[in-house]
């Protein structure tokens, strides 16, 4: 490869980079299912913390409430502070039992965020004429807007939060007669500055915890998910409700140790990359790839029964052989894959299943591998 092709290779590929991690970061459409839990479970966890702050806080507010407002005002700002108790209490329970519910965790953070807004706007709507000044409550959108870097969110849902604070504190400025004036201009220009510099702090938080969640997830060589991330999917895949049907695939290279001591082990890492490519071009988008260990791969199939499995295992048993890699001495080598298959039952472990894949697995090895088994001999599923 020329130095020029090399350079535009290498740019070509930090560009598609860069795209992918901007893409990722925008929204969560993009996601794995895996990381939508991995990042809710975060955002559920800074929720309970911050949200515990604010409980702890409320009675200090309050107190400020009683020598920063006029009567007129505390007669709507009290009840409006019991209500605000009441908002960062269920925002707890909610994210206490939102383990496994990315929505749930979701939703009460940003109900974490609007209690406050809301009680800053229930303070400028029964402000007084008389007492224009917002001294004690003014912060209030920018720690808002600040607390949003916090956050694990999407630049999108980021955004549309900091445009709600920025409406709120226009509607600040036109309460206190200040918003066009200079000094008005000044303080939406800093919030939004501040704006800014959290979507920057968010899209670098959400690349380092998909990077993170990537390497402690993903299988380093086949870029498919490792061991522990397949059953913490699975587990996951299980809680849904109603449960959906679903099927392992267990797969295991024929004779890989033969393919390592022949054509060395740097060949045998091309074998295990295209039996992966070949692996997420067989599956279904809803489906989950993971490879196991070794040369042992493991495929969940969402919605599918054990007939649909087999036709599947079947294909991907078909593409197996028929594929040629050329080794480093320039030798067309063929191989094969031997193929167990079990439906998962209602109430059944992924353990349970898997231990059945495992046993129909060895079993098509035994008979003449570069074989799918989908039924023991005894019974079937």
């Amino acid at each position: 490869m020329t130095a020029p092709h090399a350079a535009s290779t290498r740019i070509k590929t930090l560009a598609a980079r860069s795209l992918s991690s901007l893409r990722d970061a925008l929204t969560n459409r993009s996601h794995s299912r895996d990381f939508a839990y991995a990042r809710g479970d975060y955002l559920r966890n800074r929720v309970m913390v911050v949200c515990a702050l604010f409980l702890a806080l409320l009675p200090f507010w309050s107190v400020i409430d009683w020598f920063m407002l006029a009567p007129q005002s505390l007669t709507y700002t009290l009840p409006g502070r019991a209500v605000m108790l009441l908002v960062l209490i269920l925002v707890f329970v909610l994210a206490r039992y939102s383990r496994f519910r990315p929505h749930l965790a979701r939703l009460a953070a940003g109900l974490l965020l609007s209690a406050p807004a809301a009680f800053y706007a229930l303070v400028l709507a029964t402000l007084p004429e008389q007492q224009q000044s917002l001294v004690g409550y003014s912060f209030i959108p920018y720690m808002l807007v600040t607390m949003l870097a916090i956050f694990p969110f999407t630049l999108f849902e980021s955004s549309v939060l900091g445009a709600a604070l920025i409406a709120l504190q226009l509607y600040a400025l036109y309460v206190t007669g200040d918003l066009m004036t200079a000094s008005g201009l000044q303080e939406i220009w800093l919030l939004a500055a501040l704006l800014s510099i959290t979507l920057t702090a968010n899209y670098f938080q959400l690349g380092l915890l998909l990077q993170l969640y990537r390497e402690a997830t993903h299988d380093p060589l086949t870029g498919l998910l490792n061991r522990g991330a397949l059953i913490r999917t699975a587990n996951q895949a299980m809680l849904r409700q109603p449960v959906p049907r679903m099927a392992l695939i267990m797969m295991d290279l024929d004779h890989f140790k033969r393919i390592n001591d022949t054509y060395g082990h740097a060949f045998g890492d091309d074998v295990l990359r295209n039996f992966a490519r070949i692996l997420q071009q067989t599956l279904g988008p809803g489906d989950i790839a993971s490879r196991y260990g070794g040369e042992e791969f493991v495929a969940i199939l969402i919605d599918a029964d054990r007939a649909t499995a087999m036709e599947v295992a079947e294909r991907i048993r078909e593409q197996t052989e028929a594929a040629a890699l050329t080794s480093h001495e320039g030798e067309s080598v063929r191989h094969t894959v031997s193929i167990g298959v079990a439906a998962i039952k209602p109430g059944e472990s992924f353990r349970e299943a898997a231990l059945r894949a495992d046993h129909r697995l060895y079993e098509a090895k035994r008979i003449s591998r570069n074989r799918v088994v989908g039924v023991d001999t005894a019974s079937a599923d």
